[in-house]
Parts: C-alpha cells; structure tokens; sequence
C-alpha cells in the first residue's frame, strides 16, 4: 500500500479515497508530513526564519515550498494555524504536538513518519502522545470549524 502525505491541510487521499481499504481489507495507512513541511509548527507564521531549511535560496523544492507559502492559499493556511496555536495554547501544547495528536487520532492509521532536523524536536514529537487524549469530540469539532476543508465522502455505486 502506498504512503500518502496526510496533514491538516492535505486529507483527501486517506479520509476519502483510502476509506473503503480499512474496514474491507482491515489495513492502516502509514503517513509522512504531518507537520507541512513545518508550516504546522507555526515558525512560518511571521514569514521564513533565516535559519530555517525553507531559507535554502538555490534549493528548487525549498523554492517552490517558499513561493506556496507567499501565494493566496499559503496564507489562507498561516492564518488556519495561528488559530489552531490558540487551541494549542489552550490545550497546554504546542502547534506542532496539535497537529501529530491530531493525525494519531485518526482509528485508520498505523503509523505517522516524522522527521526531524534537531533533537529538541523529536523531544517534542513524542509528546504529541499526550495530546492525543485531550482531542474531545468537541475538540475534534472545533479544529474542524478552524480547518473547513473535512472531505466530502461521495456515494459509491459499486458498493451500494
């Protein structure tokens, strides 16, 4: 089975696509990117750090990251994750511990690939396990009403 990139930000293969493989086939999806490429961290808020991997100027994908994060819908998603480090806050953990628990709260994953350039930040990471009992159903509700973007199952003809 393939991994997908699954985040708050990018859903639609494992919440939508994948659905029928879990119950039929009794599968979890392993994931990667759970953070955005960091932007679920909160350290792009206020633009690029200088000692931040996205500061890579001749990097091409580093570039592209950049630019996405300037375009309309980049900055659609800073303003998602300024609120989503209020709730943060609220919950007594960081952006980034948010946005792990919330991918671990998913019942059809196995298992979330991170990555990490420091150990501080794997230090970090595995807090998020402590998070993830904090996620209510209201909790749950609440990212939503910040996110807006929960996929739209379609009706399936074949298995009607």
């Amino acid at each position: 089975m393939e991994q997908p990139q699954y985040n708050m930000f990018h859903r639609d293969r494992v919440e939508k696509e994948y659905l029928p493989l879990y119950k039929t086939y009794g599968m979890g999806a392993t994931v990667w990117s759970p953070l955005a490429s960091g932007l679920l961290t909160g350290k792009y808020n206020a633009g690029v750090p200088s000692d931040s991997r996205l500061a890579i100027a001749d990097d091409p994908v580093m570039k592209r990251l950049r630019n996405s994060l300037e375009s309309e819908d980049g900055q659609g998603k800073i303003s998602k994750v300024i609120k989503l480090q209020e709730l943060a806050k609220q919950l007594g953990c960081t952006t980034a511990q948010l946005a792990l628990a919330w991918c671990l709260k998913n019942p059809n994953l196995s298992s979330v690939i991170t990555g990490a350039s420091r150990p501080s930040q794997i230090e970090e990471n595995v807090k998020s396990l402590q998070v993830v009992p904090l996620l209510t159903e209201e909790i749950m509700q609440t990212i939503e009403g910040v996110l807006l973007n929960q996929p739209t199952l379609e009706y399936n003809f074949r298995s009607s």
